[in-house]
């Protein structure tokens, strides 16, 4: 493993621990100033308050929200976040069910070792139907 993807895989665990921690500051500073998050080729959240606020909208679903990162993929320009979450929709109108999803993020990095773009993936179907009904 070289060293920058040695900062990569250093700079993902940090992403991961900032999403386990709850605050949604925390996980958007992870981002460029003028970053964008795009979740299942949804319109992107663009800048880092509006990171947060896609954030904070799984922390209101998934009050005990916990995401483990299963593989870092960095060849060439191609960087791949692989990624599990787990929680209980206990938020306002919660099912009270518990959820485990998979996904990945496909990232751009810019120069200053931040995220610019991240396009991430998840069966939206499957997590519609563990709220519902549990994993």
């Amino acid at each position: 493993m070289n060293r920058d993807t040695e900062q990569l895989r250093a700079f993902a665990k940090g992403y991961t621990a900032a999403w386990c921690c709850m605050d949604p500051a925390q996980v958007a500073g992870h981002f460029a100033p003028e970053g964008s998050l795009t979740i299942n080729d949804g319109p992107p959240a663009v800048g880092r308050a509006a990171i947060a606020d896609a954030t904070r909208d799984f922390y209101t679903a998934l009050p005990d929200m916990q995401v483990f990162m299963d593989d870092l993929i960095a060849e060439g320009d191609r960087i791949e976040f692989h990624w599990t979450f787990t929680g209980t929709n206990t938020g306002p109108g919660g099912t009270g069910k518990a959820v485990r999803v998979s996904g990945i993020e496909e990232w751009t990095i810019d120069d200053d070792g931040l995220i610019a773009a991240s396009l991430g993936h998840y069966d939206q179907a499957e997590y519609a139907r563990q709220l519902e009904h549990g994993v």
